[in-house]
């Protein structure tokens, strides 16, 4: 696990800040003492967890697209980052498929905007990617895949982040290696899979589709009941980042591809998943909340997927904090926060401070 020593007085640059992973990544970096810096888009939702908790002036927000190279690079020059973490991108699948132009300006051409950035500021130590589990070419195997098997993914999305992810290699190789002539960037991706948490208000993802019909008393819709994927609270792979950007930091032979994902008996049906947030809503406001199958026949999305998370298991002696069962617990407590319009920033962090308990620090 990383240490929040670590981090204390840290520069650090996170690009897509104002999304759910982004908020949550910048209430961690907060805990740990860290000077952080957001270079993103304004919030994707309305209403949104990084509005909700104040998170534009509790941290250096500064709103761009990464789209902008000029822009980009004035703020890279004005912050001198050491490390940065790269999650700005259009995530969607389905909105992917309608707009395949923009998903592949910004996922590619934005990866390579950021990359360009690290390349030419000399204060950069530490880089980090995120990607996706969907990068990898889906034969609907029944195992988890491996970091050395093929990236293909299928839609626009996934796709483009099998771009972003040989991008990444390109300037990692051409620019950052002990090879070359340039200063040393350690440089890694992390392949996560599917995260869930308090504040995600997406669309057309399985959680925040629980939370909007909870929210408004409606009965829950699901529209592909069987699909099957790994979940994983989302301070699971935050978590895992700041491990492998501060371990990289310190050694570069820690840099590499890693898959971020939970424990096989993590990865449930779409069905299954909506069954479990039913109950612990049930359990904790006494309600009686139920859900439909509703398929509506959308674009093709991977039945099955999973990742192997052997390297990361082994490398960095890691295991999961939460399992699906506990992290739907808490997005019952986020949410009925939420509803009560209490202080969801104090449920945020009261929440990181439960998980960080379960890793003593230095």
């Amino acid at each position: 696990m990383f240490e929040k020593s670590f981090y204390t007085n840290k520069k650090i640059l996170i690009t897509g800040h104002t999304g759910f992973k982004g908020t949550w990544l910048c209430a961690l970096l907060l805990q740990a003492g860290a000077q952080v810096t957001g270079y993103a888009l304004e919030p994707p939702t309305d209403p949104s967890v990084f509005n909700l908790t104040n998170m534009g002036k509790r941290i250096q927000s500064i709103i761009g697209d990464i789209r902008d190279l000029p822009h980009l690079k004035k703020v890279f020059e004005e912050v001198q980052p050491e490390i940065v973490i790269h999650m700005a991108a259009q995530p969607i699948v389905r909105e992917s498929y309608r707009n395949p132009v923009y998903t592949y300006e910004t996922n590619v051409m934005g990866t390579v905007h950021v990359l360009e950035c690290v390349r030419t500021c000399e204060s950069v130590k530490s880089f980090l990617n995120v990607t996706t589990d969907k990068v990898y070419l889906n034969r609907e195997w029944p195992w988890g895949y491996r970091e050395n098997e093929e990236l293909n993914g299928y839609d626009p999305y996934s796709n483009s982040k099998s771009c972003s992810e040989l991008v990444t290699g390109c300037y990692k190789n051409s620019f950052f290696g002990e090879e070359n002539n340039d200063r040393r960037v350690a440089v890694s991706t992390a392949r996560a899979g599917n995260v869930i948490g308090g504040g995600d208000f997406a669309v057309d993802r399985i959680i925040p589709d629980c939370v909007r019909a909870v929210l408004s008393g409606q009965e829950i819709v699901v529209r592909n009941p069987y699909s099957t994927r790994p979940y994983q609270h989302v301070l699971e792979p935050l978590a895992v980042y700041l491990m492998i950007a501060q371990r990289q930091y310190e050694d570069g032979r820690y840099e590499g591809n890693y898959n971020v994902g939970p424990d096989d008996a993590d990865c449930y049906t779409t069905g299954e998943l909506v069954t479990l947030f039913c109950d612990k809503w049930n359990q904790l406001t006494g309600s009686e909340m139920v859900w439909k199958n509703v398929s509506d026949g959308g674009p093709h999305e991977a039945n099955f997927l999973k990742l192997d998370c052997s390297k990361l298991k082994s490398v960095f002696a890691w295991k999961p904090v939460w399992n699906v069962e506990q992290a739907m617990e808490r997005i019952a407590e986020w949410t009925l926060a939420y509803r009560r319009k209490e202080d969801v920033y104090q449920v945020m962090s009261r929440q990181i401070e439960e998980f960080m308990s379960y890793y003593p620090q230095k």
